[in-house]
């Protein structure tokens, strides 16, 4: 009985870290930098669920959030309806989310979670060639804002309130 209290005490320890862990806030900066002080994103060439090549320099003079994410990622389900609103409200202002998918199962695992998530923006998979910074990203999400430079403007690793991403665009895109 002993043994059996100490270890559903030691689960429930691991699983109390690893939901912390999971839904634990951003790491880094909350504002934008200042301008000065941006440095340019790394482009990158991947292929979206049509086969089509998608450059991040394709979404030059765009205000872009550029998210990492994963369809087994828990905080990454809970922001996509957001990327969402964002892609349908802000798109004819200059404004674009681009996923990239870490899936390491591929399009089998992302095309139908796209479909049951009606995802309304663009959507390239990883294929494990990306570029530093993007390939020693350690936790999903990860989220770029870049400005109409190419530049990154703010980088968030974990949950982001909705509200902290939705400021960012409307100050990049006022600029």
């Amino acid at each position: 009985m002993a043994l059996r209290n100490t270890i559903a005490w030691g689960a429930l320890i691991v699983g109390a870290l690893a939901i912390t862990y999971t839904f634990a806030p951003t790491s880094g900066k909350l504002e934008l930098a200042a301008p000065e002080k941006r440095t340019a994103a790394v482009d990158f060439k991947l292929f979206d669920s049509n086969g089509k090549e998608v450059k991040l320099s394709d979404y030059k003079d765009k205000v872009v959030l550029l998210n990492f994410w994963a369809t087994w990622c828990g905080p990454c389900e809970v922001e996509i309806p957001w990327f969402k609103e964002f892609e349908q409200t802000y798109k004819d202002r200059g404004f674009a989310v681009l996923g990239v998918s870490s899936d390491e199962e591929g399009w089998a695992a992302v095309r139908p979670y796209m479909k049951a998530q009606t995802m309304n923006y663009r959507v390239v998979l990883d294929d494990g060639k990306m570029p530093s910074p993007y390939k020693d990203i350690e936790a999903l999400p990860t989220t770029y804002i870049l400005d109409r430079q190419g530049r990154v403007a703010v980088r968030h690793t974990g949950l982001v309130a909705k509200d902290v991403y939705r400021r960012s665009i409307e100050q990049l895109l006022a600029n």
